[in-house]
């Protein structure tokens, strides 16, 4: 695959810039993964996964150009919301398995949790093992008041995780074609 100009790591002072800011961020350990910040080298797993028949229910991104200015986007939100896209690893190997989000997209009426992973991953946990440990921070870390997941009526496997995460479909909250899955927040009990 060609590497576009804007996709080239950068070097110098930008790249110091970069790992510090990449260092910064939150990194969560479950029993088998690392959610970590993304890093440049990233985008071509993200935009194999969104440009592929995987990513159809992805933010309709088709193309590679689309997929970076989203793959943009939401590595920004990190600086200006405080929460954004984790690339989530295999502890054994540093392998990339998908993707984590949360974050608050443009027009979108609430914060989202969503997950996509590459075809290797699927199947074996790794998706349920980040979301959930992503939904946790927005509670407890970041003190979300609401947390929903925006799926296409469509995406079976995205219903089936949210669920098995103790998500229900909130018809009320449905926004832009897609069912909001609403994250009920935890109970804490009153001292």
């Amino acid at each position: 695959m060609t590497t576009l100009p804007w996709e080239s790591r950068p070097v110098g002072q930008a790249a110091v810039a970069v790992e510090r800011i990449g260092q910064s961020l939150p990194k969560i350990s479950t029993d088998r993964t690392t959610m970590r910040g993304p890093y440049i080298e990233d985008f071509d797993i993200y935009a194999d996964i969104v440009m592929s028949d995987r990513g159809q229910f992805v933010s309709g991104q088709r193309t590679r150009e689309g997929a970076w200015d989203d793959f943009l986007q939401l590595t920004a939100s990190w600086i200006l919301r405080g929460a954004g896209l984790w690339t989530v690893e295999h502890q054994d190997d540093k392998h990339v398995l998908g993707f984590v989000l949360l974050g608050h997209e443009t027009g979108d009426p609430e914060p989202e949790l969503s997950f996509f992973f590459t075809a290797e991953a699927e199947g074996h946990g790794y998706a349920f093992e980040a979301a959930r440990s992503a939904r946790n921070n927005a509670w407890n870390a970041l003190s979300w008041e609401s947390l929903v997941s925006y799926i296409e009526p469509g995406n079976t496997r995205a219903i089936a995780l949210v669920q098995k995460l103790g998500a229900f479909h909130d018809a009320a909250a449905d926004h832009d074609g897609t069912q909001a899955w609403r994250h009920p927040r935890p109970e804490v009990p009153e001292l």
